[in-house]
């Protein structure tokens, strides 16, 4: 089976880093195309870790070069560069997976958190690229926006049990991820003797995530429930931990209502105890556990926030995207011990 020619837009960072390591050996899929904003340079220098493993050249990214080469594109960009891009590419009749927040949310919620949108018109036929929940549209879309890390981890929790909580409730979301998922530029937070040793919130209830979680809430649980968001950051390179608490109807057996759900989810492990980083660490596994005291209800989940949050489930929507079988490619072994 000749492979299908993809490319990748923003190699740079650690998302980049994550989706050149994987479609490097992807079954079905062809690395044809690297780029980034300045290009003249390989990927083993731009990353040392790939010394010795691809001499792929870095391009600097235009958007009909890369439409003349690929099938598809990842586009691993910051907002509003990454909508400037996939506009043109789109128009060249190419298909899409976005990285960043840029196709996630509704107009009013996408302008009111970040800045005016230049694509409208592609805006209001993106697929949110939540597997689990969004298969058959993935399948036949043309641009996926693909989900946060946080959302990731905290919907794939809580959705199942939207039918169950109590009306007027709020949902309360303690989320812990690694300091990857801040991106590589260096700032206060993830200044090394800022964040050693140390835990701490940040953003606490004002949050990018916190709408885009609670839009899609209403997306798939087809009511409005008002979220409590409140990110940390950890002292580890990567992982994503999420602690989700709400309010139940009635008492109800939790891990049944998830094996009820997730019985034929390849990705999703639903566990028998409280879950744990470094079993994801490094996979494009989803781990949960709930439990429930009375009308009380306790959702864990946890990701490897650079590859489920991020580079693998851009992987696993490209993949349906192209026909292809989803787990394609997908990494499965966790970096343990």
């Amino acid at each position: 089976m000749k492979k299908i020619p993809v490319g990748i837009v923003g190699v740079s960072g650690y998302t980049g880093l994550e989706l050149l390591k994987m479609l490097l050996e992807h079954p079905h899929l062809e690395l044809v195309y690297a780029a980034n904003t300045e290009g003249g340079v390989r990927v083993g220098a731009l990353h040392p870790s790939l010394q010795g493993v691809s001499d792929l050249s870095v391009e600097k990214a235009d958007p009909k070069e890369a439409a003349k080469r690929c099938e598809l594109l990842f586009l691993a960009l910051p907002h509003q560069s990454a909508m400037e891009f996939a506009k043109e590419v789109l128009s060249l009749g190419k298909k899409v997976v976005d990285l960043s927040a840029d196709y996630r949310l509704s107009l009013e919620r996408y302008e009111a958190h970040y800045c005016p949108h230049l694509d409208k018109d592609n805006l209001s036929h993106a697929v949110y690229g939540l597997i689990e929940w969004a298969r058959e549209e993935i399948a036949q879309a043309r641009l996926i926006a693909n989900p946060g890390c946080y959302p990731t981890a905290t919907l794939l929790g809580i959705l199942p049990f939207i039918p169950y909580l109590d009306e007027d409730s709020s949902l309360f979301v303690d989320a812990k991820s690694g300091v990857s998922g801040a991106g590589k530029k260096l700032t206060h937070n993830t200044h090394y003797p800022t964040i050693n040793e140390n835990l701490f919130a940040y953003s606490p209830l004002s949050h990018r995530h916190e709408p885009e979680i609670a839009e899609k809430i209403e997306l798939w649980g087809k009511k409005a429930k008002k979220v409590n968001f409140i990110p940390h950051l950890m002292p580890l390179t990567r992982g994503m931990l999420v602690s989700t608490f709400a309010r139940l109807k009635e008492p109800v057996d939790a891990m049944a209502i998830l094996r009820g759900r997730y019985a034929n989810e390849p990705f999703i492990r639903l566990r028998s105890s409280p879950v744990e980083i470094k079993a994801v660490a490094g996979t494009h596994f989803c781990d949960i556990y709930a439990m429930s005291q009375g009308r009380d209800l306790w959702v864990n989940s946890a990701i490897d926030n650079l590859l489920r949050g991020a580079s693998s489930q851009a992987i696993a929507n490209a993949n349906l995207m192209l026909g292809l079988p989803e787990g394609a490619g997908l990494p499965r072994f966790a970096y343990a011990p």
